[in-house]
């Protein structure tokens, strides 16, 4: 194992922020792991988290999907400071030396947006375009947690939002075809989830059967993993943090 990423929901629950960090810091001291990731929201994460443990964290992932508030709101991102919040990670992340990254999910809000300039300006060693994905039972579909499909754009609807930002050098494009299969995830219970039929179908869980068997009802493309460029320097270590 080289490298695990904290996701949700929201990692940096309201007054769970030590819960998180203590994962942090075991998987970085007692597991030793070249990489300890996080994608969050950015909403909770205080300049006390950084301070603590922002030495043991490797990159933090912040989600924007738009530099216009009212399309974040829009979307359900925040309440009208998102962006100011961003600045502020950003510059925590520079400050306490842990590498800043941002993810952004096309959609049919953002679609025609251009964020060259502020992705260019905000530096992140990586910034993770995704085409807005559905999943049943996920975002789309009968007992669904939320539905997503006003989101949705089509395969050249997401080319055409990749061209206009393609000067970007950070641009690291992931479409749905190399999105669906090549991510190992894990929920609240250890089981894999298998997203190869379009919904999220769960493994027995690694605590009942061992990860090597768990691994078998994953749905895990290896080759798309690597061809996605999923396998890049992810330890800070091994990145110039320069500002």
């Amino acid at each position: 194992m080289q490298k695990i990423n904290f996701s949700g929901g929201e990692p940096f629950l309201p007054d769970r922020g030590h819960f998180l960090g203590e994962l942090v810091r075991y998987c970085k001291v007692e597991l030793s792991l070249p990489s300890v990731t996080i994608v969050s929201n950015g909403s909770t994460v205080s300049e006390t988290w950084f301070k603590k443990y922002g030495k043991y964290l490797d990159i933090l992932a912040i989600s924007c999907d738009s530099f216009d508030e009212e399309t974040n709101c829009n979307i359900g991102r925040g309440k009208g400071t998102h962006i100011k919040k961003l600045m502020k990670i950003r510059d925590w992340c520079h400050q306490y030396n842990v590498a800043f990254k941002i993810n952004t999910v096309v959609n049919m809000e953002n679609l025609e947006e251009d964020m060259s300039d502020n992705i260019v300006a905000l530096r992140p060693v990586r910034w993770k375009v995704f085409q807005c994905l559905l999943l049943k039972g996920e975002n789309v579909g009968e007992n669904a947690l939320r539905n997503a499909e006003k989101f949705y754009v089509t395969d050249q609807q997401f080319q055409n939002f990749l061209e206009r930002h393609k000067n970007v050098p950070v641009l690291v494009p992931e479409s749905n075809q190399k999105m669906q299969n090549s991510y190992l995830i894990l929920d609240e219970y250890m089981r894999f989830l298998d997203c190869t039929r379009g919904d999220k179908k769960p493994s027995p869980s690694i605590l009942d059967i061992g990860v090597k068997d768990a691994l078998n009802f994953s749905g895990f493309d290896e080759k798309m993993f690597k061809k996605r460029g999923g396998v890049y320097k992810w330890s800070k270590a091994s990145m110039n943090l320069d500002w």
